[in-house]
């Protein structure tokens, strides 16, 4: 066994674990993880006490009677190996523990690795029909400067890039900016090129590299919200999936004349509600009759009494979430002329969304002020309803400065159905 590789005795261990010698310790070790273990530089100790200048007058075999001293590390690594140590400075700092770290290795592990990441990415680039496209090259160096991948591990970077780029090579077979001319559906070409029906869906990282593709490819900006999303999507002949999400309304009489306003009237006529997915909301001319007031609840359960009671005002139905195509109607809605009236729960979920609705289309508070909720906290209690706490950061009302307040001095949260009677008053 070799002298570096036997254990320090418990002599030569207890003195070269004394507390004297701990800021010695911690600044050469920090300063060998950064030259890649090697011993080479020097530190510097200042504002040293007694039993510090003790313990390293008797280690470095020479007087150190100022409060500041330079030590060289190729000194301090010979005068070790001299010493009862017997071994050198990063061996002495590994047996004293904890072991060592070659923050340069790894430093130039990790820059390979990300070079490694581009290289592949450039070279399958190279082999595909996006090869000689400007747009392109633009847009894998701005992945490259952006640093997005760079968060991500190397194996994650290089499978999302490449998948990235095969994407658009799908969707730009000749590089250019034209329909496609296969058309997709997007969780089709997902699985093509990932396995996966999902790969594609918004919020993925794939999907936000090839939309910054897609939009480059377009030179147009990159869409901010889900309708940009959707309309860039189907430039590049991608068809989102416009039939899983809708928007629960009831009492819809749209002044047109194709079968689709004729069905919503009859079905408004009958006392049923209707769901509308995006895709019916493409095609569907929802001119109304001058000035139409609709109404606009959280709840589905608002809807259902509506019909249940024969109400007849117009109502739309957020249920819980401001979703796209619950804005897609209400945007064309507003577009037709349509004024709002917005009811929602009362607890901070519920008044953040209002807040969305109303600023978005100057709607008008339904029952929704201060003294509404005032009115309610009080008849629950009186009916001994039992309380649900209102958790959560609070929300201010941007429609009624004292609603947050009397929410937070009565700490109850109120659903939209605490006042279905008053709502359907209105509806009548």
């Amino acid at each position: 066994m070799s002298s570096d590789e036997r254990a320090l005795d418990a002599g030569t261990l207890a003195f070269l674990t004394r507390p004297g010698l701990t800021r010695l310790w911690t600044a050469a070790r920090t300063r060998l993880e950064r030259n890649g273990l090697r011993p080479t530089g020097t530190v510097r100790l200042q504002h040293l006490d007694a039993p510090e200048r003790e313990a390293l007058s008797l280690l470095l075999a020479r007087p150190v009677t100022g409060p500041t001293v330079t030590i060289g590390l190729p000194d301090l690594d010979a005068r070790l190996r001299a010493s009862a140590a017997g071994r050198g400075l990063a061996a002495t700092l590994e047996e004293l523990g904890p072991p060592l770290t070659d923050r340069r290795a790894l430093r130039d592990a990790a820059a390979a690795e990300r070079a490694h990441v581009w290289s592949t990415a450039r070279t399958e680039l190279e082999s595909t029909s996006l090869s000689s496209r400007p747009w392109a090259a633009r847009w894998l160096e701005d992945l490259r400067r952006g640093g997005t991948l760079t968060r991500q591990d190397p194996h994650t970077a290089t499978t999302v890039v490449t998948q990235a780029i095969r994407t658009l090579a799908a969707l730009f077979p000749d590089g250019e900016a034209h329909p496609a001319p296969v058309s997709w559906g997007r969780g089709e070409l997902a699985t093509r090129v990932t396995g996966s029906a999902h790969g594609l869906d918004d919020g993925t990282l794939l999907s936000r590299l090839v939309l910054r593709g897609m939009a480059l490819a377009h030179d147009t900006d990159f869409p901010t919200d889900a309708p940009t999303r959707r309309a860039l999507w189907r430039a590049a002949s991608v068809s989102p999936d416009e039939v899983s999400g809708t928007v629960l309304t009831y009492g819809l009489r749209p002044t047109g004349d194709t079968w689709q306003e004729k069905a919503l009237r009859e079905r408004a006529d009958h006392r049923r509600e209707t769901h509308l997915t995006l895709r019916d909301l493409r095609t569907l001319h929802l001119k109304m009759p001058p000035g139409t007031r609709v109404h606009v609840c959280e709840n589905p359960r608002v809807v259902e009494a509506a019909a249940d009671t024969a109400r007849t005002a117009p109502l739309v139905c957020t249920s819980g979430s401001a979703t796209t195509v619950v804005l897609t109607l209400l945007d064309a809605l507003a577009a037709s002329g349509c004024a709002f009236a917005y009811h929602g729960d009362f607890d901070w979920p519920g008044i953040a969304l209002a807040n969305r609705v109303t600023r978005r289309y100057a709607a008008e508070p339904w029952r929704m002020r201060a003294p509404d909720y005032e009115h309610l906290a009080t008849r629950t209690h009186l009916h001994g309803t039992p309380r649900l706490p209102l958790t959560g950061p609070p929300v201010e009302a941007a429609w009624d400065p004292e609603l947050a307040p009397a929410m937070e001095a009565s700490g109850i949260a109120l659903h939209e159905e605490a006042a279905l009677d008053l709502l359907l008053e209105d509806l009548g």
